[in-house]
């Protein structure tokens, strides 16, 4: 810290009289936090894992697509013919299945090492409140979206392992953009880990799948689809900051419509802790920075975060999550009654429903699962 004095003089009669007139301090704010050399080696196994995920999956997000140009521009003709035949397979196979793959995947895929250490790094747990009956089929309700949903994609999706003892014979999903399954080479990750498209014609498919044992089906000895849907989606991760549960919810009632229809009971589920991995710029509503996510959102339907997290040997500033626990709580079902047609006044009672049993279930853990929670409120917009 550095601190300076300053020092003027003023008339005062037949004399100089010195007066000080202002004193401040200087101090400096811009200090790294190192990580310390003595991190014990499974956290230093659990960072690699972050970093090595994260990492890949920026990689590959954009450089597909730059594969993909480049092999179509200086590849040779067969090379040229095999990507075109590729891309054509890529999209009518969407257009026929919308990318699901059925059943939970191969195992390897979704339970293995570095999974496992990439669930211990904040860590992640999953508490279950009430029996899911592998009778029907499910939607769960997931809040809040923060700004990697990332209770939701590890219990659901990477590291099944927790869900299935909890859960069984109840397949997970996460849904997740239908522009995500036409990325070539990213479509394949996204399948094997269990994610599915959020049209209405994925989830149509999914949700009405028999839940009778001896259907082919179900081979494999599960009965049920239970698939997550981040309802808040790009407008919630906008709102997304350390100790701040916005939810977008009073205006999304698309998904109680699709429950009706396919006669899938709703599952409200809480991911405490999810707000707080990832800080983003500062953006307040009407500034220029939302003004430009809003209007890029209104194009792609994707919000173009900034994140502020940690780095790989520093506390004070990356791209990596901080380590801060997420306890995903799956509440009780609702049950709804099935309607080709779903009645608005039906739709508008069992979205009263959701929302109060998500604030039933803010109330009761809030103060379990988040560190210092007096002063978090849950909002709905």
């Amino acid at each position: 810290m550095v601190t300076k004095h300053f020092h003027f003089s003023v008339a005062g009669g037949p004399c100089y009289q010195a007066v000080q007139l202002s004193e401040f301090e200087i101090t400096d704010t811009m200090k790294i936090e190192w990580a310390p050399i003595g991190v014990p080696m499974e956290r230093r196994r659990q960072t690699f894992a972050m970093a090595f995920l994260i990492l890949s999956f920026m990689v590959l997000s954009f450089g597909s697509y730059f594969f993909v140009a480049a092999v179509l521009y200086y590849g040779s003709l067969l090379w040229r013919t095999i990507m075109v035949i590729y891309l054509v397979y890529v999209y009518a196979n969407h257009r026929r299945t919308h990318s699901i793959m059925d059943g939970n995947g191969w195992k390897i895929s979704r339970n293995n090492w570095l999974f496992r250490h990439y669930r211990d790094y904040f860590p992640v747990q999953l508490v279950k409140t009430a029996e899911l009956p592998p009778n029907k089929n499910y939607i769960l309700a997931s809040f809040p979206h923060g700004i990697l949903g990332t209770g939701i994609s590890i219990n659901m999706g990477l590291d099944i392992s927790k869900w299935l003892k909890l859960f069984p014979q109840v397949r997970p999903k996460v849904a997740t953009l239908d522009q995500n399954f036409l990325t070539p080479i990213v479509r394949g990750l996204l399948r094997s880990w269990g994610l599915v498209s959020v049209s209405k014609d994925a989830l149509v498919y999914l949700l009405t799948k028999s839940n009778d044992p001896k259907h082919q089906d179900n081979r494999d000895g599960f009965t049920s689809n239970a698939v997550a849907i981040l309802v808040g989606g790009a407008q919630e991760a906008l709102d997304s900051h350390p100790g701040q549960y916005i939810l977008t919810l009073k205006n999304r009632k698309g998904f109680v419509k699709m429950a009706i229809r396919t006669g899938s009971s709703i599952v409200p589920t809480f991911s405490f802790g999810e707000v707080d991995i990832l800080d983003q710029v500062a953006n307040p509503p009407n500034s220029r920075v939302r003004r430009f996510q809003d209007f890029v959102k209104r194009i792609t339907g994707i919000s173009p975060l900034i994140p502020v997290g940690r780095g790989i040997f520093n506390y004070s500033f990356g791209f990596l999550p901080n380590r801060r626990r997420i306890v995903q709580v799956v509440g009780a079902p609702i049950d709804v009654v099935q309607s080709d047609q779903p009645d608005a006044a039906y739709v508008d009672k069992i979205h009263k429903q959701v929302i109060e049993d998500l604030e039933k279930m803010f109330a009761k853990y809030k103060d379990q699962y988040i560190p210092n929670s007096k002063q978090d409120k849950l909002i709905i917009h």
